[in-house]
């Protein structure tokens, strides 16, 4: 899992509530177990046409948006059902941070395990960021991780809280496979151990 310490880029605002994971990846696109290739599917339906055109109008397909590393969002993102796909695609995409007053439980622990920072802010700065990514391509947010701050290129600077196990997992780029592997040295020693103690086993 690659490291989260510190992130400068474009925000796209998605300024919807209750955006569910149906609607990050609809479920047509959950046969794959690969967590790459759907960014080209995140926000399918909202993004494209019944015949496959390009919305224009959708944030994602606007130029200064197409390269988005963060998102900024309305209330309760990510509800709905518990799929992983959600995160993978937001990811796949390119989105390493999203920004709301509020998430679903299952979709923010998921988003931590697969490497993206889900911040939580009051309502009110959320809008400040919202106007702030509505400006394009030349307004960029900085997510500061190790600070916990969000600043903005209008000099707005938001605390934000985080556990300090996620936030330590994401500094180092540990997933649960890397946490496990942190272990290796004390997990060789007990197997050797064990193998002595117990041979039989």
């Amino acid at each position: 899992m690659e490291k989260f310490e510190k992130l400068t880029g474009v925000a796209a605002p998605l300024p919807l509530v209750n955006v569910d994971t149906d609607m990050i990846i609809p479920k047509q696109f959950l046969k794959t177990i690969r967590r790459s290739g759907l960014g080209k599917n995140l926000f399918d339906e909202m993004r494209y046409d019944a015949q496959g055109n390009e919305i224009p109008d959708f944030v994602l397909n606007k130029p200064a948006y197409r390269k988005a590393e963060i998102l900024i969002a309305g209330e309760n993102f990510g509800c709905g059902s518990s799929r992983e796909h959600a995160p993978w695609a937001l990811l796949d995409f390119g989105i390493r941070c999203v920004i709301a007053p509020s998430f679903a439980d299952i979709f923010y622990n998921n988003c931590f395990k697969n490497g993206i920072l889900p911040v939580t802010l009051p309502s009110e700065q959320v809008d400040v960021l919202m106007k702030e990514a509505e400006k394009g391509e030349n307004a960029r947010i900085t997510v500061d991780l190790e600070a916990q701050e969000i600043s903005t290129s209008e000099g707005d600077v938001f605390r934000f809280e985080v556990d300090p196990f996620r936030k330590h997992c994401l500094l180092e780029g540990l997933d649960d496979i890397g946490l496990t592997m942190e272990k290796a040295k004390s997990i060789e020693a007990f197997e050797a151990r064990a193998a002595v103690e117990r041979p039989w086993v």
